[in-house]
């Protein structure tokens, strides 16, 4: 089942049950939101989850494609990327928290064709402001599907304020050994569909008050999924990195790692570049560059005539195509190459700067903001022209 099965497979079944399809967003959230980029499926739909009534009903679905920069340490494992698709559905003051979890069993067991016993799922146990979520717990153990209980790990927010509530999280077994332990306790049970029930928002004071209505909204991550149902064991293997697997290593001589951070960071640049963002040294702007330069950190480390010319169109074809994106692959070119140049100059000019006698010795907090104030050179790459 290829990713675009498994989308239309996702569509098809909640739009069988009540919910109309609405067209995701870009990267860019709507102008006054103070995060940079849209980081889940909820996040333009903020206005609705607080009360405002949507246009299209209050059964909702969609494809949302969302960037987040606090994984960006964790690329290179089998489940991380920078720029990723959640498959989402809401209910926006209508049914509540235990239907949705009994389609998700639903869509995962008949509709997917995952072994029940393959599932496991984690449940909020309460903690000294809000009680367990005891409806949860129950349609689990009545499907025969193992549960844990915790707190932190399972309440779910979009930032120190606004919405938020309790979350049930359904993971799958990847393992090569029939399940063991807990999601806690083992890391091959893969998170792949959250179920929030969002209920609070929480105040500037860190208060819980009630929202209007009773939400749930859902998340369920495109690339895991399509990886577990094509018996894959990470999401770089799945289809949707079949040109990558397939180009990149005959490119660029790369171990298992590096070619992850490359094809992911690549890859999220392009769809960055494609939703109008170029590098700069502040917001958005400062994201893409940050991916950028990291890859040609990983690229000229073996070998410093490594260049983003040689990439083959197929790559940024494929990705505008598959981002829907009507962007001309000569600008994304055009826009990586420029920013390989500057980058270029700039590790030129730092290494001469740090030749100096002031830098040869070992550097504090006042060497590092000096070199950023006086010469643009950040800290992590003055770490990386002076590993030591």
């Amino acid at each position: 089942m290829n990713t675009d099965h498994v989308i239309r497979t996702f569509v098809e079944y909640f739009e069988d049950r009540g919910h109309r399809r609405i067209t995701g967003s870009t990267l860019l959230p709507p102008t006054g939101d103070p995060v940079l980029f849209t980081t889940s499926g909820m996040h333009p739909l903020t206005p609705y989850l607080e009360g405002r009534p949507h246009p299209l009903g209050r059964r909702l679905v969609n494809v949302q494609r969302c960037l987040r920069t606090t994984d960006l340490e964790e690329i290179g494992d089998s489940t991380h990327l920078t720029v990723f698709e959640m498959l989402g559905t809401w209910s926006l003051g209508d049914y509540e928290g235990p239907l949705s979890l009994d389609w998700g069993y639903g869509l995962l067991t008949d509709g997917f064709g995952i072994d029940p016993g393959l599932l496991h799922a984690t449940v909020f146990g309460g903690d000294d402001r809000i009680g367990p979520d005891t409806a949860s717990s129950e349609l689990w153990q009545e499907r025969g599907v193992p549960v844990e209980l915790t707190v932190e790990d399972n309440w779910w927010d979009n930032g120190p304020t606004g919405p938020c509530g309790p979350d049930s999280e359904i993971f799958i077994w990847t393992g090569a050994t029939p399940p063991e332990s807990t999601p806690t306790g083992d890391d091959r049970w893969v998170e792949v569909w959250n179920h929030v029930m969002m209920r609070h928002r929480r105040l500037d004071d860190g208060s819980l008050v009630p929202l209007p209505q009773r939400n749930v909204d859902t998340g369920l991550g495109l690339e895991r999924l399509a990886a577990v149902l094509q018996g894959r064991t990470s999401v770089f293997d799945c289809d949707l990195f079949d040109p990558w697997r397939r180009l990149v290593p005959a490119l660029w001589e790369l171990d298992e790692p590096s070619l992850r951070l490359v094809c992911d960071h690549l890859r999220s640049a392009m769809v960055v570049i494609g939703d109008g963002v170029r590098p700069a040294n502040t917001g958005r702007g400062y994201v893409l560059r940050r991916l950028v330069r990291r890859v040609l950190t990983v690229l000229w480390r073996d070998d410093p005539s490594r260049g983003l010319g040689d990439l083959p169109d197929e790559l940024i074809l494929h990705t505008l195509d598959h981002f829907r994106q009507e962007m001309d692959t000569d600008d994304v070119r055009r826009s990586l190459i420029e920013e390989e140049r500057r980058f270029s100059r700039l590790l030129e000019r730092g290494r001469q700067v740090l030749a100096r006698p002031r830098f040869r010795g070992p550097l504090d907090d006042e060497d590092f903001h000096y070199l950023h104030d006086t010469h643009g050179l950040p800290r992590d790459l003055v770490l990386s022209l002076r590993p030591e």
